[in-house]
């Protein structure tokens, strides 16, 4: 099989909101996580120095505030929000619920080949 599939509300919720994909969809190189917030719910401050991953969190319900290195960054449906590895970061959701789509992978360093190169913008298609 040439694909994977999986639906995220079958995959188990942790910390009452998120719903790891990596696992289930077996990926190499990237994690993705669908957040469902609710009101009032914050995760837990983090970065991921250690395996040097950075992350794009995108907004694709309600509205919340993601809190980068203490700078507090209100986002709306729509938004998407790249974070470096070290830096600490913290979804806080408001009154009402939210969802996120969290995806994080190795930072692409500087000294690899045009060959080993990710497609980073246009369609590939």
């Amino acid at each position: 099989m040439t694909y994977r599939k999986v639906n995220y509300e079958e995959v188990e919720q942790v910390s009452s909101a998120m719903h790891f994909l990596s696992d289930p969809l077996e990926t190499e190189q990237v994690g993705v996580t669908i957040a469902r917030c609710d009101p009032d719910w914050k995760s837990k401050p983090h970065d991921h120095t250690t395996n040097d991953h950075e992350e794009i969190y995108v907004l694709i319900e309600g509205s919340a505030t993601v809190v980068v290195d203490d700078d507090p960054v209100d986002m709306e449906a729509g938004d998407a929000l790249w974070i470096p590895p070290e830096s600490t970061r913290q979804i806080r959701n408001g009154d009402r619920e939210s969802a996120f789509v969290l995806v994080s992978a190795p930072s692409i360093a500087d000294d690899e080949g045009a060959d080993d190169e990710w497609l980073l913008s246009g369609f590939a298609g």
